[in-house]
C-alpha cells in the first residue's frame, strides 16, 4: 500500500495593494509505504502523548501537531521519532506574484493544477499495490468532485489497471499523515516565506523533490 499525504501552507490570495496574502504557496507530498505508515502514525501520536498532552498538563488537550503553532523543539523531537521511518516529501512553492492573471480569480484551479505538479514527480508506474491519496479537508462539496476528477484522470494514465487508487479528504486532526506532512511543509514554506531555514534545514535530507514554481 503507498500512502500520500498532501498538505498545503501559505494562502491562495492575489491582492497585494490592499491585503498580506503570503508570497508563496507550498505544497507538499509525503510518501510512505506499508507497515512504514504505521511507524509514521506512532511518531505522531507519541509526540501528542510526550510532549503536548504529557500527564500533569492535561487541563486542554491538544488534538494535533501543527507546523505553525509547535516550538522548533518539539518539532525536533518528533523528527527525531520518525528518523528511521522511511518516508519521502516531494514539494513546489509557488511564487504568487508571477501567476498569470487570468488564473487570479480561479483558485481552485491554481490548487489542482499545483497539486498535479508535485504528484507528477512520484514514480506511480511502479506501484504494484493499492494507492491512497489523501488530502486535509478544507474544500467544498464542488471543488472535491473537481479535485478528484482531475487528479483521477491524471493518476490513472499512469498507475496499472490492476492498481487501485483511493481518494481521501480528512480533517487533520483524525489523520496523523495530515499532521506529520503538515509540520514539514510548515517548514518548507518559511524557507521561501521568511528565508528561515532553523527547521527546514533539521529535516532537508528527507525532502526527494522540491522546486520553486514561476
Amino acid at each position: 500500500m503507498w500512502y500520500l499525504y498532501l498538505d498545503e501552507s501559505g494562502d491562495l490570495g492575489f491582492d497585494f495593494v490592499n491585503k498580506k496574502p503570503s508570497k508563496f504557496f507550498t505544497v507538499t507530498i509525503l510518501a510512505v509505504k506499508g507497515i512504514e505508515n504505521r511507524k509514521l502514525i506512532k511518531a505522531v501520536k507519541i509526540t501528542l502523548r510526550r510532549k503536548l498532552n504529557p500527564p500533569d498538563k492535561r487541563r486542554r488537550l491538544v488534538k494535533e501537531l501543527k507546523g505553525s503553532s509547535t516550538t522548533l523543539e518539539i518539532k525536533k523531537y518528533f523528527y527525531e521519532q520518525t528518523r528511521e521511518v522511511e518516508f519521502v516529501l516531494y514539494t513546489i512553492n509557488l511564487n504568487k506574484r508571477r501567476v498569470y492573471e487570468y488564473l487570479i480569480e480561479n483558485k481552485p484551479r491554481v490548487y489542482n493544477f499545483i497539486a498535479r505538479q508535485v504528484l507528477d514527480q512520484i514514480p506511480f508506474e511502479k506501484a504494484g499495490t493499492r494507492v491512497e491519496l489523501i488530502i486535509d479537508k478544507s474544500k467544498s462539496k464542488r471543488e472535491i468532485i473537481e479535485f478528484n476528477e482531475y487528479i483521477r484522470r491524471q493518476l490513472e494514465a499512469r498507475l496499472d489497471p490492476k492498481v487501485p487508487l483511493d481518494i481521501y479528504h480528512w480533517l487533520s486532526h483524525e489523520a496523523p499523515g495530515l499532521q506529520a506532512v503538515d509540520v514539514f511543509c510548515w517548514g518548507i514554506f518559511e524557507k521561501y516565506e521568511r528565508n528561515k531555514t532553523d527547521w527546514y534545514d533539521v529535516f532537508q535530507e528527507k525532502i526527494k523533490f522540491e522546486t520553486k514554481y514561476l
